[in-house]
């Protein structure tokens, strides 16, 4: 075994880890840097880097910053050192790719097939596709750093299982994580869409937002946190669950969970659709909504509009819990702009206390659908790429 791998791996190995992590994190990226950040030497650094650039794990890029004295290489990671294979599974589409550890999508395909098909249907194609993905790209699977499904309903992240009601209806308790580790020979991880969206938008866009709040609107609503850079997932991975949330109201409209007045059964894609059917537009989902949106529908403007207010308080009381710094709409009905989020903003505005929205900024998510893809992607790297994982990880791909 590489010496490198062999330091990595034991238990008293150097800190080669955690100067990747400083990297990765942008805390530190060049050498100057890490020696100021981490506290070592120069010649300790030196030794360190060495290792990682010597695997391959890392480059020294032509790309200087300036130092005050004579510009610094930047350091960054060698983004083709592996891959990864992410899916995300819809409610009638599941969508298989291979990344690279950007996370940016080489190869990807898509599969039409109902999530209420059950567990192995669906993790068949997903481990078909895998295999067919990573012989196009020409991939071993030990150069593969695992597989990250991303699914619609609510997850015990580190039991790999569906939990408690869903549109999964045929998954609860399922060994979904176990099943893909069986037939691929890959570690596999698995999360909600709604926390993975949440990820990839923070890492792409708003990597220095240290309290940062994702809802996605869209066919049904929920929502994200990604605090210091972690997803908050809550004890049974049932956090961020807003369309679910209850107001009392005259004629409280039936949810889909069988309450009465929820959140998503006003302001929901389906909700919306349900109420453009009784002026005697046709449509079901909020893609259908966004249809009627495009040609300037004014009764789908006004009921977006009013959706957006419904956000709007239940986002104010998440404002005043948990202090965001920033929040990002995704999801179809973000498509409709200021139509949908004027009166986001104007709840908040109005219902928090100042001290609460001081500095709050409130945005679109510039995310396309494959956010979700992509949160499975970094949900691996994240993984493999800790300190604590490292030298298995290496071990595996060089090896």
């Amino acid at each position: 075994m590489h010496i490198f791998m062999q330091k990595l791996i034991s238990p008293n190995a150097p800190g080669s880890g955690q100067l990747l992590a400083l990297i990765l994190s942008r805390q530190a990226t060049t050498r100057p840097d890490i020696e100021r950040v981490s506290g070592l030497s120069r010649a300790t650094v030196a030794h360190r880097l060495d290792e990682l650039l010597e695997i391959g794990l890392i480059d020294e890029t032509a790309a200087r910053q300036p130092s005050g004295g004579r510009p610094a290489r930047i350091l960054k990671l060698n983004e083709s050192f592996a891959v990864t294979l992410a899916a995300d599974i819809g409610e009638s589409v599941t969508r298989v790719a291979v990344t690279d550890l950007g996370p940016r999508i080489l190869a990807e395909q898509t599969v039409a097939i109902d999530v209420g098909s059950g567990p192995l249907p669906i993790l068949g194609e997903i481990a078909r596709c895998g295999r067919a993905l990573l012989k196009r790209v020409g991939r071993k699977p030990s150069q593969v750093f695992g597989v990250g499904l991303s699914l619609p309903a609510p997850v015990d992240h580190e039991g790999g299982r569906v939990v408690g009601p869903s549109v999964m209806r045929q998954w609860d308790n399922f060994d979904i994580r176990g099943w893909l580790e069986k037939s691929l020979g890959i570690d596999a991880l698995i999360d909600n869409d709604v926390n993975l969206m949440a990820l990839s938008e923070h890492r792409r866009f708003y990597p220095n937002a240290d309290h940062f709040f994702f809802v996605k609107a869209g066919t049904g609503i929920g929502s994200g946190i990604v605090t210091r850079g972690q997803v908050y997932r809550g004890g049974r991975g049932a956090s961020g669950d807003i369309g679910h949330i209850q107001f009392d109201a005259p004629k409280a409209p039936l949810c889909r969970c069988g309450k009465l007045g929820c959140v998503e059964a006003r302001a929901a894609g389906w909700a919306i659709a349900r109420d453009l059917r009784t002026l005697g537009f046709e449509g079901q989902t909020a893609r259908d909504v966004m249809a009627l949106l495009d040609r300037g529908t004014p009764e789908c403007i006004r009921r977006i509009r009013e959706a957006g207010r419904v956000l709007g308080e239940v986002l104010a009381d998440v404002v005043s819990i948990l202090n965001p710094t920033t929040i990002v709409i995704g999801g179809t009905l973000s498509q409709a702009g200021e139509h949908l989020i004027a009166g986001t903003r104007e709840m908040i505005y109005q219902r928090c206390l100042p001290l609460a929205i001081e500095g709050l900024a409130i945005h679109t998510a510039r995310s396309d659908d494959r956010a979700g893809i992509l949160g499975a992607a970094q949900l691996v790297i994240d993984a493999k790429l800790q300190p604590s994982a490292i030298g298995a990880t290496v071990a595996r791909v060089v090896g």
